[in-house]
């Protein structure tokens, strides 16, 4: 998020704005992660990969601008 100057305000608006665009096999943990995309505040397009932890929480992974 630093790298990319992104704030948690910004993958809030992609996650509840964006769509899922690929579902990966999460060989390591045996479960699935989930590509989402969407658009940060300033309307860059954001991408944020996350996965559904203990008691359904959604973790994010990592988050990066797309170019």
């Amino acid at each position: 998020m630093d790298e990319d100057d992104l704030s948690i305000y910004d993958i809030e608006r992609a996650i509840l704005n964006g769509e899922i665009v690929e579902r990966q096999k999460d060989e390591e943990r045996s479960g699935w992660k989930y590509l989402v995309r969407g658009r940060s505040l300033d309307e860059h397009p954001v991408t944020v990969v996350t996965k559904i932890g203990p008691g359904d929480k959604l973790i994010i992974i990592t988050v990066f601008k797309d170019e």
